[in-house]
């Protein structure tokens, strides 16, 4: 790697995988770092989003297979065929290694086979509060998922305040340098192509552009909540007389979940436990929460004022606590991926009962995780999570409430509380 290069998480386990498979294909939104992480890997590039290249590679596709290895196709998406490509070049040839595509979309003509057992498939985030912060971290996720339930220990100088400049500088490496009027600028020219320019390359048409960006506005709104979809588009077409149709509107999720935007929380549905009225509803994630706070028009001191912003979306507290939640779970997703364990969310279908991140092992064993925008914790902030102990039992191999406190510890009663900065793979 070059010494320019700063090491994400996610390079531990591609190093592992790329040792031992010939191909995979790296994935997540743009801006994220998918480019730079494949080359420090790659001997042969080839730059699909280059259109001279591109030219040349769609007069034969078969020297996307040529060179010295490792070769990288970089935003493979724009010839889906390079996909196929690539399959057939490893069923030539299983030695590990081979080959790293990276995509910044699922295109909407896909390969004719799917890559099952040839292609895996990484996600890539944006940055971790771990990554931002290398020298805070204390406590570890594999620590807590092998339920152990050891002392926890830790102190951390950042503030509410810090964790707020964290939400608007946002996680895309390529931004973090920026502040200002120069980073509301990047942040608006991000949404501008995903809306004016992504959409279109992706073969779906928009005749009303200023329709979808209310619609991703009211999205944004929505972060950290479970808001139906009819929610979202009365919040985005609020004051007009006629609403957009369901037909007008569904291709606007489907689109962004396929340019990776949309980064939804699953519901936890065990089938090892006796629980029983869990909600289905995922919650709702945009890829990077500056994206939301910019959609919205928030910076810094309207965060911290506690402004409304944007179109009306009920949630629980400020707009603040819900950005907080969707910065700790872009973090936890990073951690939860190099741990081979899955992310998800707890809801009874009342809404009595509620936990922001369930972490699920490979067997079905959870780590659960609360989300509260303040230093201390107190016994109304661990209820849901006693009350989730009493029905899994042993299942439940740990319970931590995530904060933006100084301090790392286990109350008396078991339960951990962990600042967000403190905590890493």
């Amino acid at each position: 790697m070059t010494d320019q290069y700063m090491p994400r998480i996610v390079d531990r386990e591609l190093d592992e995988l790329f040792a031992g498979l010939p191909a995979i294909a790296l994935e997540g939104p743009r801006g994220v770092g998918k480019t730079e992480t494949a080359m420090q890997r790659a001997t042969t590039v080839y730059r699909l989003d280059d259109p001279d290249q591109l030219t040349l590679v769609k007069a034969r596709r078969q020297q996307l297979s040529e060179g010295a290895e490792p070769i990288l196709i970089d935003e493979w998406q724009r010839l889906p065929e390079s996909w196929d490509v690539v399959r057939r070049a490893v069923d030539e040839g299983r030695k590990a290694g081979r080959f790293l595509l990276t995509g910044s979309a699922t295109p909407t003509r896909l390969p004719t086979h799917s890559g099952a057992g040839r292609i895996i498939t990484l996600r890539m985030r944006p940055m971790s509060l771990a990554e931002r912060f290398r020298d805070e971290t204390t406590v570890s996720l594999a620590s807590l998922l092998s339920g152990n339930k050891g002392d926890l220990r830790g102190e951390t100088k950042l503030t509410v305040a810090d964790y707020t400049s964290e939400i608007i500088r946002s996680g895309f490496p390529g931004m973090r340098q920026y502040s200002g009027r120069i980073l509301r600028s990047a942040l608006d020219g991000y949404i501008d192509r995903a809306v004016e320019r992504d959409f279109e390359e992706l073969d779906q048409r928009v005749r009303d552009t200023e329709s979808l960006r209310r619609w991703l506005t009211a999205y944004a709104a929505a972060t950290s909540t479970t808001a139906t979809f009819e929610t979202i588009r009365d919040a985005a077409s609020a004051g007009e007389s006629h609403k957009p149709s369901k037909s007008t509107v569904y291709p606007y999720r489907s689109v962004l979940e396929q340019l990776w935007l949309i980064d939804e929380v699953p519901s936890w549905l065990p089938t090892r436990n006796r629980l029983r009225r869990l909600g289905a509803s995922p919650v709702h994630q945009l890829a990077d929460p500056a994206l939301a706070a910019r959609l919205l028009g928030v910076d810094e001191a309207a965060l911290l004022q506690g402004v409304s912003a944007g179109p009306f979306v009920p949630r629980d507290g400020p707009l603040l606590g819900s950005l907080f939640e969707s910065l700790v779970t872009l973090s936890v997703r990073t951690y939860a991926q190099q741990n081979e364990a899955k992310v998800l969310h707890l809801r009874t279908h009342g809404g009595e009962h509620e936990i922001d991140l369930i972490i699920e092992r490979g067997d079905g064993k959870v780590v659960a995780l609360e989300v509260k925008l303040s230093s201390t914790v107190d016994d109304q902030d661990v209820r849901h999570l006693h009350w989730l102990a009493k029905r899994i039992g042993s299942d439940l191999l740990d319970a931590v409430v995530v904060t933006c406190g100084p301090y790392a510890y286990r109350r008396t009663d078991g339960i951990g509380v962990v600042p967000a900065a403190l905590l890493t793979i």
